[in-house]
């Protein structure tokens, strides 16, 4: 019975933080940049009152700007997406968006799909689009592919096809189901340090007459965790729904410098975003500028 409501919960939380995987002459090297703090590469936090209660779970957006001595874009912009949130929050991304040359976004389709605006994606119907469409209902939040404007012009589709998708995860011997159990076992050693959440409180959550307000608050405290999640998804050779992703959206990002583009923006689901500063930072020589925050969830009454 213990393992059933976590594994529900990780199978949540994996289809929240991951992407929206929809299916429609040699020289010396030089030196490494420092790199920075675990605390400073954050792209997802909670935050707390002087109580110590939930206010809100928020996403970062994170300014890189070229190293001292190096070319490139003005900036680019990291920015974190969780695929369902207030729609408060997707108006003001849709609001931010208008500031780019380019916002380069996932989405596991055909290269270049437009999602039509307000689309209710009644086509192929996924594992992880329909418990993404379940969470929407369950949390009374918004779902991403709904209320994000696709069609602008700068959105930049940087993801792979299905079956680029499907290939790689052939080649590395991949399925949702393995991820699904590491992130259970994961869940259960939290469990046993006394770090995760309680069967008990879950139960009492899913029966609570303020259900969505319970449930948000507990799954916003497991991503407070977001590293260990993304090491349960990505594992020590990298994955395709993490490191093999980010390559591919890497190199729509040169394509788009290369044509000109100064200013530019990767949105990309908040799990992605480590691994893609230590690509900026290595291959871009890129550093960080400056971080804000945006409220994707209210966790108060």
């Amino acid at each position: 019975m213990k393992a059933i409501p976590q594994l529900y919960l990780h199978l949540l939380s994996l289809t929240l933080v991951i992407s929206g995987v929809t299916f429609a002459q040699e020289v010396p090297p030089e030196p490494k940049p420092p790199q920075p703090e675990a605390a400073k590469r954050q792209y997802l936090r909670v935050s707390r009152d002087d109580q110590k209660q939930l206010v809100s779970m928020d996403t970062a957006i994170v300014r890189f700007v070229p190293q001292a001595g190096h070319k490139g874009p003005k900036y680019v912009d990291l920015i974190g997406a969780v695929h369902v949130g207030e729609g408060a929050y997707y108006q003001k991304l849709n609001e931010v968006f208008e500031k780019y040359d380019a916002v380069l976004y996932e989405l596991v389709a055909p290269e270049g799909t437009r999602i039509p605006k307000n689309s209710k994606r009644k086509g192929a119907v996924t594992a992880i689009g329909s418990a993404q469409q379940g969470m929407k209902s369950m949390l009374e939040l918004e779902y991403q592919l709904e209320k994000i404007d696709y069609t602008k012009k700068n959105l930049v589709h940087a993801d792979m096809s299905p079956e680029e998708f499907a290939k790689s995860m052939e080649a590395k011997d991949e399925s949702f189901s393995k991820m699904f159990w590491r992130m259970l076992g994961q869940g259960m050693a939290q469990q046993q340090q006394g770090k995760g959440t309680s069967d008990v409180n879950l139960l009492i959550a899913l029966f609570s007459s303020n259900r969505a307000l319970r449930l948000k608050r507990i799954m916003a405290q497991q991503f407070e965790d977001l590293e260990g999640q993304m090491v349960a998804i990505d594992g020590p050779d990298g994955s395709t729904i993490i490191s093999e992703r980010n390559k591919k959206c890497f190199e729509v990002l040169s394509r788009e410098i290369e044509a000109g583009k100064k200013r530019i923006a990767i949105f990309y689901g908040a799990g992605h975003l480590a691994d893609m500063e230590e690509r900026l930072i290595r291959d871009f020589h890129m550093q960080r500028k400056s971080t804000r925050w945006l409220e994707a969830w209210k966790l108060t009454k």
